[in-house]
């Protein structure tokens, strides 16, 4: 068996950034850019106004009093300079015409017809916002890399882009394999069950940013399994759940094999999620999960979902790791490591976890009720309050309720 790390090192080793394409501004939100975006041109692209009010010389200004002379809106300009001893009523964002450096709000004068008293302190400077101050011509504003968020699709904007190269999503391929499954919609007859995972996993894809495509069941022959294994050869990423053990009708890892693909490891040191295997047929990626709905979505997250990111351009791809204080006695009396599904608060500004119980790696109602997993070392005996490290799978606890 190979170790979680080894076995991530070595998947990822394997995966390089898909193809790119171009998209609109809109639809870059939540992708990677593969390029640099230099601003062409100063934002602010002059010296304007941070307020409705009184612009003037701040040198000129002598008595507190000044005399309106003339106004100016937003979206105009003034060539004509304001003479001193003068102020032009100003509109936000108009740019500070010339003779002027100050800016007084409206709210802070007392007007006396076509004059206007100052407050007793006025600071040069005051209320203008100086041309490129956010950005400079030229300058990288966002560089390769970046996962643009909506800030970064307003910066593109104001930078007058109306399009831009992202990464592409990855198509994934989720086949799920047995003859006790059901499609959803079906009623369970003795000795069947729904495939819930095949769904659960493209949800998982969706979460990550993937397209994915559904296979469907292949029935426990290896004809069939090679059937399915080949259609989803169409897209970049194939994952597999069920038919990856050693029993009489797992046939996922001979059928792999029979079309050709060279199977890297095959069990992984962890629970749950230890029959796993990692393939590469036709230079694509294929992930063979185990049938378990828990460990099948557990094994997605540690293997999958970073492989599925790293493909489509992120710099980072794991999710974070915290230390947490257990609020209850753990153990593990096994030999592999235990991803326990915990759930994780903040209290007093520190990390806190339980469990969520029976850790049955077919009862998904686990996952439901946890949003981390609780890494304990094979023999490990925790008090309540001992630290554990805890890999955060939501992190929706840290909003507040409306």
């Amino acid at each position: 068996m190979v170790s979680i790390e080894e076995a991530q090192r070595t998947i990822l080793g394997q995966i390089t950034p898909l193809e790119t394409e171009k998209v609109s501004v809109f639809q870059g939100l939540n992708r990677v850019t593969p390029e640099d975006h230099i601003a062409p041109w100063d934002i602010p692209a002059a010296d304007n106004s941070a307020m409705d009010g009184y612009a003037f010389s701040h040198a000129a200004l002598s008595g507190g009093r000044l005399r309106v002379t003339g106004f100016l809106p937003a979206g105009e300009a003034r060539t004509v300079p304001v003479p001193a001893g003068e102020a032009i009523r100003i509109m936000t964002g108009a740019p500070v015409p010339p003779g002027c450096d100050t800016v007084v709000p409206i709210e802070d004068v007392a007007e006396e017809g076509e004059w206007i008293s100052l407050p007793a302190a006025v600071t040069a400077g005051a209320h203008v916002r100086n041309r490129g101050e956010d950005i400079r011509r030229g300058n990288v504003v966002i560089p390769a890399g970046s996962l643009l968020r909506p800030q970064e699709i307003g910066m593109l904007s104001a930078m007058g882009s109306t399009s831009l190269a992202v990464y592409r999503r990855a198509r994934v391929a989720i086949l799920s394999t047995g003859d006790e499954l059901l499609e959803p919609g079906s009623t369970p007859a003795p000795g069947k069950i729904i495939n819930s995972n095949s769904y659960s996993l493209a949800a998982q894809v969706l979460d990550a940013g993937g397209d994915p495509v559904l296979l469907g069941i292949a029935p426990d022959t290896l004809a069939a399994t090679c059937g399915k294994i080949q259609a989803g050869l169409n897209a970049d990423i194939l994952v597999i759940t069920g038919g990856v053990s050693v029993g009489d009708r797992d046939f996922v890892k001979a059928a792999i094999e029979e079309l050709g693909g060279s199977v890297t490891f095959w069990k992984v040191n962890m629970k749950p999620g230890k029959p796993l295997a990692f393939a590469m047929l036709e230079g694509k990626p294929v992930f063979a999960l185990p049938g378990n709905p828990v460990a099948a979505m557990v094994s997605f997250e540690l293997f999958v979902r970073p492989s599925l990111l790293k493909a489509m351009g992120h710099k980072r791809v794991f999710r974070p790791l915290v230390r947490a204080a257990l609020q209850e006695p753990a153990a593990n009396d096994g030999k592999r490591p235990h991803l326990v599904r915990g759930i994780v608060s903040v209290q007093d500004d520190s990390y806190k976890v339980s469990t969520t119980g029976d850790q049955s790696s077919g009862r998904l109602s686990s996952l439901i009720q946890g949003n981390g997993l609780i890494r304990l070392a094979p023999g490990a005996v925790h008090a309540a309050g001992d630290e554990v490290e805890v890999l955060l799978l939501d992190r929706g606890f840290e909003m507040g309720e409306a």
